[in-house]
């Protein structure tokens, strides 16, 4: 039916036949029944073209369907190449989850034609992300389908609920209409019902498509029935090699199927075919069988035995043989390897297969296909079964012959499990059978062994010869695998046995009887049918039972319920829940006949008399599974197991638009990486202005005058205690007011360029620092005394000693370093010698000194020979705005010195500064640095409605670290990262009490996503309240941005800033941290419900859920355990849920999962309040690695033996699981809890321990009636042994150390590789380190791959960092550096290049790529306080030389340009004077 995409133009012309069909389409619902190659698909696209164009397609998709994968991106390349319509292609592969909402939703809003498989269609339709009235035309491929349970017939069902005005257009297309030709007419009409559209064909133009559509010649081949005996056959066959009969049952090896297949085999291919599928079969099940064993000894082996096995040591002398059968048989099957399969490695061809040793079938075929042969050959041989087509394809080339002729190859349906061999599979998978296709389309194979997978749909060119090598079944099969020979010249051959003459009477049925069909499609009349949901076959669901089926819609979604999804939903639901390697995979057990009762598993957090549901009785077995399944999806969807869209759990790909609330979550694809925000700033110049009296060590100083009413603030400066007091308006004389303005304004411009910025400001400025009286108002007397001369004046007449330490000048060639008057020196000038020791020694003179320093290019100071010196002590000018919250005693930006240094007074110029005010001017930059804090601490705080959060914690909450403070967000918000955790997790738990661990981890991980967070800060604005500006004072940032603020009448209390989104993500937490640690839980939960997260609401936990559990007595087992823990359970049921391992399938109560889910975001943040609180001067990156030490398996695994005896309480039902903790146990006894810290990543304990510690602590704290405090103390006293070893400074585990290193050696080239020590086991267990493609270290194996890149990883760092091993890292790395070093150690090379704006999940990031560890390894960095990125080493030394010692100071001259300007204004003010 397909039109090969090879061969037809770019722009195809319908034939008269096609349009015949395509108007008649227009005008209804038709079935074009049409040959194969008579281009059907041609039809569709036309008819898709015209759906679009019609206005009642607004809004609508069209939707074209495929029985089979292989077909989606066949036909939805064939629309997309001759249409301008936007097609999507969606096949299992390729399509969204269903519970990716916002990801469908985007599909159907972007898209015009979707094409794919039906089942998938279905699917959107039960979840209802569309609906029937949305689409505008429904094309069926192969719609013969549309019988039984099939999904065409499932997605019609939905069709015909649809109301008839609303329902899409329906096209089908088929070469076969009629399904039973014994009953024509009915199976027409059945058709016809189904899809609600009549059967039409060709009329008018009968010629033309016969033309199109040639017949091909058709022979009925026959050939002898097979002899029960070969004689030329060696005797000494593979069967009886094997002495099957003889082999034991335990080696599940299912002997009778594989027997039965091998009888099949060697009457219709004969001994050598069935030997063949004997070897294959045998081989693939011993493989999988040894692989099973080896898996399972390898999973109870200890470290250092696994060391042994992956150093070549033989599993038997370790652990035992794991079957010495199954080493006898394949034993047997090498020595038959080079009779089947030839030699491994090249060499000659494996043997040829002589005619004799093949059954007459076998040989007639091959003696065909010589006869047939031609050098354009290509044809197809169908078979029925599928180990048929693998033997058969094999066998061909080897005859001798065909071995020169016949390049053959299987085609069989994907689907083939776990029966098949690797090489049997080639072609199967789904790309594979594409690629099949492609090798025979072009040529390099010309024939194909195939099963009924090509006798439809499938692209294949036109084939010389076409034989039907078993017996044809149906009238389908007859007809569409006949369309696989179109040639004029090509041959149908029908192979029938002797004597059979049942298959040449079906066959003759077959042949005669179409013509006669085509008949009754072709002159029935245009009359009505009745639709109908169901076809009218024998094998059809009885009609009473179709009657009495239910259909149940969910009111709120309208998604859809019937009797044919149930039984895949719950299937799905089951797949879901979590298991580990030694419990069996979870699935619903069906029984009964007539009543079927469905059984689900007991992981399920379910009642157990909601675990059984019985169905109502029906008349077939099938209706009976489907109606009790049906039941059980209902009951479940009222149990809140299944949501409203009945889907057992959301998206796991991050991408779903609704918390578990059902709060939609805001799209985020058009909000940039870096956000361009006006941000909270109180410094303004208003009508209205506002004095804050400044006082220094409680003496009232200055006073700090803006247009806002500012916070009271106090801090610690350079030791001095600094406070602000009450705004207080300041009323200026209307006559003056302008003046006055201009006054403080350049006083406080003078003071900054004195005090401050060494520089001018140009800007007006948005705050005033200005003297005051004694009555604190300000001093406009002092104003005036002091701005005439606000460069300072060089008259130094009338200075005199009252003026020593009080009065500020400068050296007018070093601009920017004012000094305090130590005293006047008439005694030495300018040429006087310098005393020894000095740096001046070393010239003659004071002079011949300073005219060195200060001659530059064009330009030679004037210095006199005579005349007084000054003498002054350098002041320590505050460059930084940086203060710390805990009002500690900051590194001053200068040292203390008490030296001083000599100018000639010729050169200086002084002001009249007051000591008060020059000390508040050094001070300012902090205090308004402080003020703007608290402003913005209390504004956030107001408009996000957070609760009493304390000022201090909220001002760290918010502040970025791209603000260079003293403090930031960081460690709030790895502590919040913790509070977040627990508070989804315990309203995931309560909220959802019947939902298993798979999806609550599923919804949970939506609800503390970075980019629900990041929507819930854009939503409540929180970007407008935070800290991004760095604390560095080369410009003086309190100034009016814009004219527009200027002379606005309602100033904007804000400023413009910029920094990278993720930042709101991390003050999120930062905020739930600072909540937690100010009002503990209760606090955490009232800022987290402000914020939209999904905590349930403020309401206490206590007030909550304190009796959501009934009390029950404890069993006498947990006496000893009560006893440990210091707390006597109420809640006895609770600790039987804690220790039952799911392998145990207890119907009295549910696994553990779910408190181990509880309990893993309990002890997670047990553990990280305790760091934060006992290490206050942690970093962000030195807490979350300390956790990570206590929050891993092995570590709690060892509590859980040594100090609870948990393993001693686990009830487990798996012998593999009780023999790996049994061996665990001793290791963990013996170590140490500094060493389980330390090298606990070599420790590989079975996780079922680390998980019953989790379950027992999830049961503590609803025992507590999820009392935190009383339940985290308990915690504490359980882990204490842990929690004493962790410190801020632990060594890193070996990957961290590797990563940090490599990427502060600048090298960017490394990766990991893992691989597998066992090849018969499909693990892998072994791990590598690449540099530059070279490997340096591994492979390494180990329990887990963690453990083996673990070892990997320290064996990497020890031989790069080795300057005598051949893989020392200079001479392995091939990366450019900068500059003509190779690889410096420094760290600063690590920090080169900024991270980007919107940095990826670690969980996203690979480290077997080059790109991945290389941004792992810069994640690292940033973490655990490496360099500042993106700060040069160029710029951290023009820092260092602004903020030098007084050494240094004096190196440090002033631009000449600079000098000059100065000069310049300061005449033009004496001018004006």
């Amino acid at each position: 039916m397909s039109v090969s995409l090879h061969d037809i133009s770019d722009t195809l012309l319908p034939r008269r036949y096609q349009e015949e069909i395509f108007v008649r389409a227009q005008q209804g619902n038709v079935i074009a029944a049409l040959d194969t190659g008579s281009g059907k698909t041609y039809i569709s696209m036309l008819l898709i073209k015209w759906a679009v164009a019609q206005h009642t397609a607004q809004e609508k998709i069209i939707v074209f369907l495929v029985p089979k994968v292989a077909l989606v991106q066949q036909q939805g390349e064939f629309i997309t190449k001759h249409t301008s319509l936007r097609v999507r292609q969606f096949s299992g592969a390729t399509a969204h989850e269903m519970g990716d909402r916002m990801g469908w939703k985007k599909e159907f809003d972007q898209s015009d034609v979707f094409v794919m498989t039906a089942q998938i269609f279905l699917n959107l339709l039960t979840h209802s992300h569309w609906q029937m009235d949305k689409v505008s035309l429904i094309v069926f491929d192969e719609c013969h389908h549309t019988r039984k349970n099939h999904a065409y017939n499932g997605i019609m069902r939905e069709y015909f609920q649809t109301p008839s005005d609303v329902r899409p257009k329906v096209f089908g297309m088929t070469a076969s209409p009629i399904w039973n030709p014994k009953n024509a007419v009915e199976s027409l009409a059945t058709l016809e019902r189904n899809l609600d559209a009549k059967v039409i064909a060709v009329k008018e133009h009968i010629d033309e498509l016969i033309g199109h559509s040639p017949k091909p010649e058709e022979v009925i081949q026959v050939y002898p029935t097979a002899p029960e005996k070969y004689p030329d056959y060696p005797l000494q066959t593979l069967r009886a090699r094997l002495s099957l009969a003889a082999l034991p049952p335990e080696l599940r090896l299912s002997m009778d199927k594989i027997l039965t297949r091998y009888e099949v085999t060697y009457y219709s291919l004969g001994p050598f075919g069935a030997e063949y599928f004997l070897y294959t079969e045998v081989k693939q099940r011993v493989a999988q069988l040894l692989e099973e064993a080896m898996e399972s000894t390898m999973d109870t082996l200890t470290t250092e035995q696994y060391s042994q096995l992956a150093q070549g040591l033989p599993i038997a002398q370790i652990a035992g043989d794991p079957h010495a059968a199954l080493r006898a048989l394949q034993g047997v099957l090498a020595e038959f390897r080079t009779w089947f399969e030839g030699p491994e490695y090249g060499g000659t061809p494996p043997p040829p297969i002589p005619l004799s040793w093949c059954s007459p079938k076998v040989k007639v075929l091959a003696e065909t296909l010589m006869h047939r042969y031609t050098p354009t050959f290509q044809g197809i041989v169908f078979v029925e079964q599928r180990h048929i087509a693998t033997c058969l394809a094999a066998m061909l080339p080897r005859i001798p012959l065909l071995t020169h002729i016949i390049k053959s190859e299987q085609l069989v349906g994907h689907g083939t499990g776990g029966s098949q061999t690797k090489a049997q599979l080639k072609g199967m998978a789904i790309r594979n059978q594409q690629d099949t296709v492609k090798l025979f389309r072009e040529r390099r194979l010309n024939l194909l062994v195939a099963t009924s997978v090509a006798e439809e749909g499938l692209d294949f060119p036109a084939c010389d010869l076409v034989i039907r090598f078993d017996p044809v079944q149906h009238m389908v099969g007859y007809v569409q695998s006949r369309g696989r020979a179109r040639h004029k010249t090509s041959t149908f051959i029908i192979m029938v046995q002797e004597g059979a003459q049942a298959q040449a009477e079906r066959y003759l049925t077959f042949s005669q009887s179409e013509p006669h069909l085509k008949k009754v499609y072709q002159d029935r009349d245009a009359s009505t049918h009745t639709p109908m949901e169901e076809d009218e076959e024998d094998d059809r669901p009885d009609p009473d039972d179709l009657l009495e089926r239910e259909r149940h819609v969910v009111p709120s979604t309208g998604a859809i319920l019937t009797y044919n999804s149930s039984i895949g939903l719950l299937s799905h639901l089951c797949s879901l829940i979590p298991r580990d390697r030694f419990t069996p995979i979870h699935v619903p057990v069906y029984t009964g006949d007539f009543v079927a009762t469905v059984c689900l598993p007991s992981s399920l957090p379910l009642p157990p008399n909601k675990l059984v549901y019985e169905g109502p009785v029906k008349r077939s077995k099938k209706e009976a599974k489907r109606a009790a399944a049906f039941l059980a999806v209902k009951s479940l969807h009222a149990l809140n197991v299944f949501d409203d869209y009945l889907l057992p759990a959301k998206s796991s790909y991050g991408s779903e638009n609704e918390d578990h609330d059902d709060v939609l979550i805001t799209d985020l694809r058009s909000v940039p990486d870096t956000l361009d925000v006006s941000i909270c700033d109180p410094w303004i110049v208003n009508t209205t202005l506002w004095l804050h009296v400044i006082s220094l060590d409680g003496v009232s100083s200055a006073g700090l005058v803006t247009g806002t009413p500012l916070p009271v603030a106090d801090l610690v400066a350079n030791g001095t205690f600094i406070s602000t007091e009450e705004p207080k308006e300041l009323i200026l004389d209307p006559r003056y007011a302008w003046s006055q303005r201009r006054a403080m304004e350049e006083y406080t411009r003078m003071g900054l360029w004195w005090c401050i910025t060494g520089r001018g400001i140009s800007l007006p400025l948005t705050c005033y620092l200005v003297p005051i009286t004694r009555d604190l108002k300000v001093d406009f007397e002092a104003i005036e005394l002091a701005t005439p001369h606000p460069y300072g004046s060089y008259n130094w007449e009338g200075i005199g000693e009252e003026h020593y330490g009080t009065l500020v000048y400068m050296n007018n060639k070093e601009l920017g370093h004012p000094l305090l008057l130590h005293k006047l020196r008439p005694d030495v000038t300018p040429s006087s010698r310098p005393p020894p020791g000095t740096k001046e020694s070393a010239f003659p003179t004071y002079r011949e000194y300073w005219m060195h320093k200060y001659t530059r290019k064009l330009h030679t100071p004037h210095i006199s020979t005579d005349g007084p010196c000054v003498e002054g002590v350098v002041l320590s000018r505050n460059i930084s705005s940086a203060y710390s919250l805990q009002n500690d005693m900051l590194p001053s930006s200068l040292p203390d010195h008490h030296s001083t240094i000599i100018f000639p007074i010729e050169l200086c110029r002084w002001v009249v500064m007051p000591e008060h005010m020059y000390r508040t001017f050094f001070a300012l930059p902090a205090l308004c640095h402080r003020v703007t804090d608290v402003y913005r601490a209390r504004e956030v705080r107001v408009a996000l409605k957070l609760p009493a959060i304390v000022d201090d914690l909220l001002v760290q909450a918010i502040t970025l670290p791209s603000a260079n403070a003293p403090f930031n967000n960081q460690r709030l918000e790895t502590f919040g990262d913790a509070v977040l955790k627990l508070c989804v997790v315990v309203h995931l738990y309560n909220k959802y009490p019947h939902r298993h661990e798979g999806q609550l981890d599923n919804m949970k991980r939506t609800s503390v996503a970075n980019r629900t967070l990041l929507a819930r800060a854009l939503e409540r604005h929180l970007e407008q309240h935070l800290t991004p500006e760095t604390q560095s004072l080369r410009m003086w940032r309190y100034v009016v941005a814009s004219e527009d603020d200027l002379f606005s009448k309602r100033p904007r209390r804000f400023a413009p800033r910029q920094f990278p989104r993720r930042s709101l993500q991390d003050c999120m937490e930062a905020i739930l941290g600072a909540s937690f640690a100010t009002g503990g839980i209760d606090m955490a939960l009232q800022a987290g419900t402000a914020l939209g997260l999904s905590f349930g609401g403020p309401t206490p936990w206590y007030m909550r859920y304190a009796h959501s559990v009934v009390e029950t007595p404890v069993s006498p087992l947990f006496i000893g355990l009560q006893e440990t823990l210091g707390h006597q359970f109420k809640h006895g049921q609770l600790l039987i849920e804690a220790i039952t391992h799911p392998s145990f399938g207890s119907t009295d109560t549910s696994s553990y999962q779910r408190l181990e889910f509880l309990g893993d975001a309990f002890v997670d943040m047990v553990v990280t309040e305790y760091l934060y609180k006992k290490f206050p001067s942690a970093t962000s990156g030195q807490l979350s690695w300390a956790r990570s030490r206590a929050v891993c398996a092995p570590a709690l695994a060892s509590v859980a033996v040594k100090k609870l005896g948990l393993h001693k309480l686990l009830l487990i039902n798996n012998v593999e699981l009780s023999i790996a903790i049994g061996k665990y146990v001793p290791i963990l006894e013996d170590i140490s809890d500094e060493e389980i810290v330390l090298q606990g990543w070599k420790q590989d304990p079975p996780k079922a321990l680390c998980d019953v510690l989790e379950s027992i602590m999830g049961a503590l704290l609803i025992d507590c009636d999820y009392n935190y405090d009383k339940a985290a103390a308990i915690a504490e006293v359980v882990l204490e042994d842990l929690l004493g070893v962790l410190h801020p400074n632990l060594p890193k585990d070996p990957v961290s150390e590797l990563m940090v290193w490599v990427a502060q050696s600048g090298c960017r080239c490394v990766s990991f590789a893992k691989s597998q020590s066992q090849p018969e086991v499909r693990r892998h267990d072994s791990m590598s380190v690449l540099v530059h493609g070279t490997t340096v270290a591994g492979p390494l194996a180990a329990r887990n791959i963690s453990m083996a890149k673990g070892l990997a990883a320290e064996l990497a760092r020890s031989v790069l960092s080795d300057p005598e091993s051949p893989f020392h890292l200079p001479r392995v790395c091939q990366c450019p550096r900068k500059g003509a070093a190779r690889l410096r150690p420094a760290p600063l090379q690590a920090a080169a290049e900024e991270l980007p704006l919107d940095v990826p999940d670690k969980q996203e990031l690979d480290d077997e790529t080059n790109d991945g560890f290389a941004m792992l390894a810069r994640l690292l960095v940033e973490e655990t306080g490496g360099p500042v990125p993106g700060e040069s080493l160029e710029e951290l030394e023009a820092g260092e030389a602004e903020e030098s010692s007084v050494e240094d100071w004096e190196v440090v001259e002033v631009d000449t340009e600079e000098e000059e300007e100065v000069e310049r204004m300061m005449e033009m003010m004496e001018m004006d004077a």
